[in-house]
């Protein structure tokens, strides 16, 4: 029996990935999370082998809760579950420890082999995604600007672009306005942007903005 947690910020969707996976005989899912915080107290009070993680939840999210949840089990397994299709968040994902990357339109039948791949200790990305990194990775490919942002800067615009405030922003990371404000000041330089409009234009040119 393989044990999961299933953290997504949409009760909807928790119900329809815990009716797939509760389908196959030998998978179980013993707990789900809602928020960044709900994911953290799972992972101290339960007992489970795979994290079907949202990188788009309230709270603490994304990069930075892949890297907590490691810190207080690293041989935890954490399957991402999202929608961003771009390159830059699997790879940023699965180098803050993630062990798989599945986009929320991939079939339905890729959640089971998906998880069973991590749960065995090995790495899983959809097709899509893979594609994407091995051309990143081919010479004369040369990366995109936001490659070059911290992993911190990059949660700070991918907030940016969906429309949050800096004052938003800093109460949801739990980072103060002044931190947010520098982050954003060194994110639009890094990209050589001027203003927000920018911004949005440079998010959807490179398929990292939420629609």
């Amino acid at each position: 029996m393989i044990p999961i947690v299933i953290a997504d910020d949409h009760a909807i969707v928790r119900e329809g990935l815990k009716r797939i996976v509760e389908a196959v005989p030998d998978l179980a899912v013993v707990g789900e999370a809602a928020d960044g915080s709900e994911v953290m107290q799972r992972v101290r009070d339960l007992d489970f082998q795979v994290l079907v993680l949202d990188l788009s939840m309230p709270g603490r999210s994304g990069m930075e809760l892949i890297k907590l949840v490691k810190a207080e089990k690293p041989r935890l397994r954490i399957l991402v579950l999202s929608m961003h299709q771009e390159m830059q968040y699997a790879v940023r994902a699965i180098k803050s420890g993630a062990s798989g990357y599945l986009t929320k339109d991939s079939a339905p039948a890729l959640l089971e082999p998906a998880i069973r791949k991590v749960a065995s200790g090995g790495a899983y990305v959809s097709a899509e995604v893979a594609e994407q990194l091995a051309l990143g990775a081919m010479p004369g490919n040369d990366a995109a600007p936001h490659g070059a942002l911290s992993n911190r800067e990059f949660e700070v615009f991918r907030m940016l672009v969906a429309g949050q405030s800096v004052t938003g922003i800093a109460a949801a990371l739990h980072l103060s306005v002044k931190t947010v404000s520098t982050h954003k000041a060194n994110l639009m330089h890094k990209l050589d942007l001027q203003n927000p409009s920018e911004l949005v234009r440079y998010a959807i040119k490179h398929g990292l903005a939420e629609t």
